[in-house]
């Protein structure tokens, strides 16, 4: 005989036999019944109570992507739903399993502007892969089992389910449900024979090849099969900011970063280069700057999971649909063993300027005071290069993405697409409960750490490990650095008065400590990686540096700024 339970035990059940294990969320009306079944179930599933449901959003993000698992946000209805928002559009510009439940008052209530209600399915349909409404408890077991296969299928994404009251409290037969198919949806393309013949024997007649990684490989498990691709064909590669650790930082055959903060040879090869492989990528704009002159001498291979992606921004020549996992692995049997001596060594001379130029004084200033690069560049060489990188949003990311090094997979957790400041303290959160077997590092600015400081809170209750890493200049930088450039030094609302941050650190009962000159900096990470639970390292750097080289706004990749 099945059991006759409520919508809101229906869903403790579906969740866990969804295999979910972690939860962040924050309670309210419209969400109570649910929070009281959770009650029940405390040994199996960890709740996670953030201090803003914003950081829940946030925190799931960074469980999903260094678990590769699905993130799991419960909130209730109105304001904290809309609260949610932020974090779904960003899941789903960057492809981020995420399932996020909302209370919604009841059904007898829809269309009376009743209290806290809120239109989610409508509001959140543009920002998710599905969003659906709950209306009555026998629906849940379906309902659930569809949002997490939506979810993490094919091009992974956020789905909202929106969970009526009168349903969580209804009772009705429940039976556990798995969906592994759903008429019309095709998540993974079949892959075409005569597109893998095709881009196989482009490639293998190529004299300058140039592969273009991005965060579709480490979605879908495929950086074997990818460094198989790039060492039988000898063919340099340059990563996106999602797809960084996708390749070891020292693999010989990676060029480094691609796009407007990104390394001088990738970006400009790629304006020479003859056939461009782009690899789980969607040709952002900060990747290809000015599209009118964008790889015009290149013949184009796209391999992709979403057929959306292909002709959207870069015309193609031959599309590879499919999990990148088999079509690089199809394309790669196929493949001639080739080197490319000259072309690889075409690389040499930007390196050598760059590293003259940008990196070397960024590592080594010649100021007194602290740069972002040789902090970065410290806290990631005392992790041997095997921490998980998390960041916030501006100069902090840019300088972080550059300066760490990627020996491990799934190691970096940014916002990319849609550039959210705030979320690098509440993803690092969730990264410590996706993979505690790792060291998390979070970088942030003045700015965004105290767009979600109240997360602070969340770590203390938790005693999450996050090492935190504020990079403190005083200005809100990245615009700050664009009010240089291109605003004659007009520092409009970028300079920041900031509280004692070290004051804020104790009041939470997180240890912490302040450096302001290099010879405190190699001391005060040995105390931070020691330390048993969270630290907050304090680096006050140069308040003007700059992130550089830069691809000016409307530029092309080949016109990269070494100084300004």
């Amino acid at each position: 005989m099945k059991d006759i339970i409520t919508g809101a035990e229906a869903l403790m059940r579906s969740l866990e036999h969804q295999g979910v294990k972690t939860i962040f969320g924050y309670p309210g009306g419209s969400i109570m019944p649910v929070f009281d079944a959770l009650y029940d179930h405390r040994k199996t599933l960890n709740h996670i109570l953030v201090r803003h449901e914003q950081g829940a959003t946030h925190a799931a993000q960074g469980f999903a992507r260094v678990s590769g698992e699905v993130g799991v946000c419960l909130v209730t209805s109105g304001p904290g739903a809309t609260n949610t928002i932020t974090g779904i559009a960003d899941a789903m510009i960057d492809s981020t399993p995420l399932v996020v439940i909302a209370g919604q008052v009841g059904t007898g209530f829809l269309g009376t502007d009743a209290f806290q209600e809120v239109d989610l399915v409508g509001i959140t349909q543009p920002i998710t892969k599905w969003s659906y409404q709950i209306r009555s408890a026998e629906d849940v077991p379906w309902a659930v089992a569809r949002a997490f296969y939506i979810a993490k299928s094919g091009r992974p994404g956020p789905v909202v389910l929106d969970f009526a009251k009168n349903a969580q409290v209804e009772k009705n037969e429940y039976a556990p449900a798995k969906l592994d198919y759903i008429r019309s949806y095709q998540p993974v393309p079949e892959m075409d024979e005569e597109a893998v013949r095709q881009a196989a024997e482009l490639i293998n007649s190529a004299e300058r090849p140039l592969v273009l990684v991005g965060q579709g490989v480490e979605l879908g498990d495929a950086q074997q099969e990818l460094r198989a691709f790039i060492e039988k064909a000898g063919m340099p590669a340059g990563c996106t900011l999602l797809g960084l650790s996708a390749l070891p930082t020292a693999h010989p055959l990676n060029k480094g970063m691609l796009g407007m903060h990104g390394n001088l040879g990738p970006n400009i090869n790629t304006n020479k280069c003859d056939v461009l492989i782009a690899v789980g990528m969607r040709f952002d704009d900060r990747v290809t700057g000015k599209l009118d002159t964008y790889a015009k001498q290149a013949k184009i291979i796209h391999f992709d999971i979403d057929p959306a992606e292909i002709d959207k921004n870069v015309k193609t020549d031959i599309a590879v649909l499919g999990d990148c996992k088999e079509t690089l692995a199809a394309v790669t049997a196929l493949l001639k063993p080739a080197t490319h001596p000259e072309w690889l060594d075409s690389f040499l001379p930007y390196e050598k300027v760059e590293e003259e130029k940008v990196i070397r004084p960024e590592l080594h200033p010649a100021s007194k005071s602290l740069s972002m690069g040789e902090v970065i560049r410290a806290v990631s060489e005392a992790t041997n290069h095997e921490a998980v990188l998390v960041t916030d949003v501006g100069q902090n990311q840019m300088m972080s993405a550059r300066y760490f090094k990627y020996s491990k997979e799934r190691s970096i957790v940014t916002s990319g697409g849609l550039g959210t400041m705030g979320f690098g303290l509440p993803a690092a959160i969730g990264a410590t409960f996706g993979r505690p077997d790792r060291t998390v590092c979070v970088f942030m600015g003045d700015g965004g750490l105290q767009m979600n400081i109240q997360e602070m809170g969340t770590i203390m209750e938790q005693k999450a490990p996050v090492k935190m890493i504020l990079l403190n200049n005083n200005f809100l930088g990245n615009v700050r650095q664009w009010q240089a450039m291109f605003f004659n030094r007009r520092y409009s609302f970028t300079p920041m008065l900031n509280p004692d941050y070290m004051k804020i650190a104790s009041a939470y009962d997180i240890p912490s400590r302040r450096v302001m000159t290099r010879e405190e900096l190699k001391g005060a990470i040995e105390e931070m990686l020691a330390t048993d639970g969270p630290f907050l390292l304090e680096a006050c750097v140069m308040e003007e540096g700059n992130v550089l080289p830069m691809t000016p706004p409307g530029g092309s990749v080949n016109q990269m700024l070494l100084e300004c």
